[in-house]
């Protein structure tokens, strides 16, 4: 039995007569509530601005565009010993005027005296104040990965046509987060196009769900591990705990990494190549897009948002430069009414409390401006420093970067003490546009240890002994061992 029947079961048994289904997928939830009625001998009728009202059997009389004549005809479908069901879609474009709302309100009373239920399909919760209290609300989920198999099925019938194996699994995981209605299409244009179902299509699909929702952006790359430099500590622990994880067991999925860093380090290029080295999505959560004008829309997007990502589990959330996102949350109540506190307090309950197999990537500049409930144990894995990278790690990075704007590998390297992996990027690209050797184009590059000295060496003092080394890994020390490289001063002229 489906979650949604399960529960609609307990909830007409139990006689709750106002029952509120948020849901996308209306023929389908129609259908589940059909077969319902049908196993428990309840009496069924429907209702929409279209088709008016239906009951099995019986030629109805209520106009189509009469929600109110509809509620009240509730009551005369009432039997001495049985339940009768009236299913009305899209209700919460007529529930805000005050005769419906009345009659609904009279409906709901009396229907405990006769056992005749209300079920309202809509795809939010909008419920008038005046109902708030004698509506149950109950969420249609998306298909879980059984009824992706059985949809793959339906539409595969021939052989060859539908995966097994690894290839199934890699299908299902591509599939995950789409409705009934976009997943039988993602399968069927698959077919179409290479005669068999694969994930090219279903992520094609997937890609364009994510953009009409605004709130998130799906990125899939070809940047693995080895593209990015160093960072070697990093890699194998991420690596290992989302690859060697038992899906099934909830209690040991790993969490997350709250990454922090000077900028141009490679966090972001981090978590994007982490996908593609797992076969994980890329979710990019940019906070700013949650934000609404409305009262109550930025705590809504917010919900939506991670609902979503929950959906398209398993996958990498991306939240980067975090700390700009929730900045001033400490001074919200003064200046944006509590929005930026409420939204933070959200994702923080997520980040504690969430079941999905969603590995979570957050970076920052400057992690000292974030709450410090943020970065406690069991809302992430590891609090990690990724500091500027050291010699071994700039060999990589040059040429890595040589090799890929196809600049001569044996020409002199300019000094590039307490250079990032971003400005080793920029020296190169430099070169290239410019027809220029590498020490000349290194005159337009200011690293960042110079323009923001002060912040890059209050990042390393905080991080001593708070935070794990991305490289080396155990507990990151800025101590003895570093005191040569903290004391280097580069000539920005020369850089």
């Amino acid at each position: 039995m489906s979650q949604l029947k399960e529960k609609l079961k307990e909830l007409v048994s139990a006689c709750f007569t106002g029952i509120w289904i948020e849901s996308h997928e209306h023929h389908d939830a129609i259908l589940e509530i059909a077969q319902l009625c049908r196993d428990e001998s309840w009496k069924l009728a429907t209702w929409d601005i279209d088709q008016g009202m239906k009951i099995p059997g019986i030629e109805s009389s209520i106009e189509a565009t009469d929600p109110l004549a509809a509620v009240k005809a509730l009551g005369e479908m009432a039997t001495p010993d049985g339940t009768s069901i009236l299913v009305m879609t899209n209700l919460h474009k007529f529930v805000g005027s005050t005769e419906p709302m009345q009659a609904i309100h009279h409906q709901l009373i009396t229907g405990k005296l006769n056992r005749t239920i209300l079920i309202a399909l809509a795809p939010s919760v909008t419920i008038p104040l005046e109902l708030t209290r004698l509506f149950v609300t109950v969420e249609h989920q998306l298909p879980n990965r059984e009824q992706l198999e059985e949809i793959a099925e339906g539409i595969a019938t021939e052989e060859g046509e539908l995966p097994v194996g690894r290839e199934l699994e890699a299908v299902l995981d591509a599939a995950s987060g789409l409705s009934r209605f976009e997943a039988e299409g993602a399968f069927s244009l698959s077919l179409v196009r290479h005669g068999r179902i694969t994930t090219d299509a279903v992520w094609e699909l997937k890609t364009q769900t994510l953009k009409k929702s605004g709130l998130l952006t799906l990125h899939r790359g070809d940047e693995d591990f080895s593209s990015l430099g160093g960072l070697t500590a990093l890699k194998a622990f991420t690596k290992r705990a989302l690859l060697s994880t038992d899906r099934e067991n909830t209690a040991v999925r790993p969490r997350g990494v709250l990454l922090l860093s000077p900028p141009g380090c490679g966090k972001s290029q981090f978590c994007k190549s982490l996908g593609k080295e797992t076969g994980r999505p890329v979710l990019i959560l940019d906070i700013g897009s949650l934000m609404g004008s409305l009262v109550g829309q930025s705590e809504e997007r917010t919900r939506k948002a991670l609902q979503i990502v929950d959906a398209m589990a398993p996958c990498i959330l991306m939240i980067d430069e975090i700390e700009k996102g929730f900045a001033g949350v400490g001074s919200s109540g003064q200046t944006d009414s509590g929005v930026t506190a409420r939204m933070f307090g959200s994702f923080l309950t997520w980040l504690n409390d969430h079941q999905s197999d969603v590995f979570v990537v957050a970076t920052s500049n400057d992690v000292s401006k974030l709450p410090p409930e943020f970065g406690r144990s069991e809302r992430f894995d590891g609090l990690v420093f990724v500091d500027l990278p050291d010699r071994e790690q700039k060999d990589l990075i040059w040429r890595q970067y040589i090799d890929l704007f196809e600049l001569d590998s044996g020409q002199a390297k300019p000094n590039d003490k307490e250079w990032s992996g971003a400005e080793i990027r920029a020296c190169c690209r430099l070169a290239a546009l410019l027809d220029l050797p590498l020490k000349q184009a290194a005159n337009n590059v200011v690293p960042i240890a110079v323009t923001a000295a002060e912040a890059v060496k209050r990042n390393r003092s905080w991080a001593s002994g708070r935070c794990l080394d991305a490289e080396k890994g155990g507990i990151y020390q800025f101590g003895k061992a570093k005191s040569k490289r903290r004391q280097v001063k580069v000539d920005p002229s020369l850089n």
